[in-house]
């Protein structure tokens, strides 16, 4: 099969899924995409944490169930510590509300089961585009302060619209509040991003500054 992935270099794949059969499906269609190799295979999500931290794939393809961790739960570590890991998340069932979860969470791609090899590799390519994109984004705020760079403040108003509550989104609203004068709308959004992940100490010193603005 031909692809037209955006980039010379091997995408490095890791797949996590506790059923054996659909391990090997995924792997065996992977096999038939140019330009992509799998790097590790989990049978769960602690698996998939750990493989991470050794393997550092590019695109994690993880189950929501499976035992000891669920893919959500997965991804949200593996994404806080490799900002810039692109996630498709599989699943037997297609329901808004997991569908929702997912994306809140900075999932990539939603593949319901049984999936085809197209559509594999067509969520493969729109991930690896939208990967770059992040990656180029992280590599600009390690260059210049956030608030001088234009697309930040697009960025943001896109994880806005998305309800991200990521850890590539906090990374973005930080940034834009060390501003002190910061738009009202990004440290609410922070705020937002904080009461969802439990940090109620930032939470509380940010809720504080947000109501000194308002008076």
């Amino acid at each position: 099969m031909v692809s037209n992935m955006p980039r010379k270099n091997k995408l490095r794949i890791l797949i996590a899924d506790d059923v054996q059969e659909t391990r090997r499906n995924t792997r065996l269609m992977l096999s038939e995409i140019e330009h992509v190799e799998v790097v590790a295979i989990a049978s769960n999500g602690k698996q998939a944490v750990e493989m991470t931290e050794e393997q550092r794939p590019d695109i994690v393809i993880l189950d929501i169930n499976m035992p000891e961790m669920d893919g959500l739960t997965a991804f949200k570590y593996i994404v806080q510590t490799f900002p810039g890991t692109g996630c498709i998340i599989i699943s037997g069932e297609k329901d808004e509300v997991t569908m929702q979860k997912a994306k809140a969470i900075g999932a990539h791609e939603f593949l319901s089961k049984p999936f085809t090899i197209d559509e594999m590799e067509t969520a493969i390519r729109q991930v690896a585009q939208q990967i770059e994109g992040i990656r180029r984004q992280i590599a600009q705020s390690n260059q210049a302060p956030l608030e001088k760079t234009l697309s930040i403040e697009e960025l943001a108003n896109q994880y806005l619209k998305e309800g991200r509550t990521d850890a590539e989104s906090t990374k973005v609203f930080e940034y834009l509040a060390q501003n002190p004068n910061c738009n009202l709308r990004w440290l609410e959004a922070l705020a937002m991003i904080y009461a969802v992940q439990g940090e109620w100490g930032k939470l509380k010193a940010l809720a504080e500054r947000i109501e000194k603005i308002k008076k």
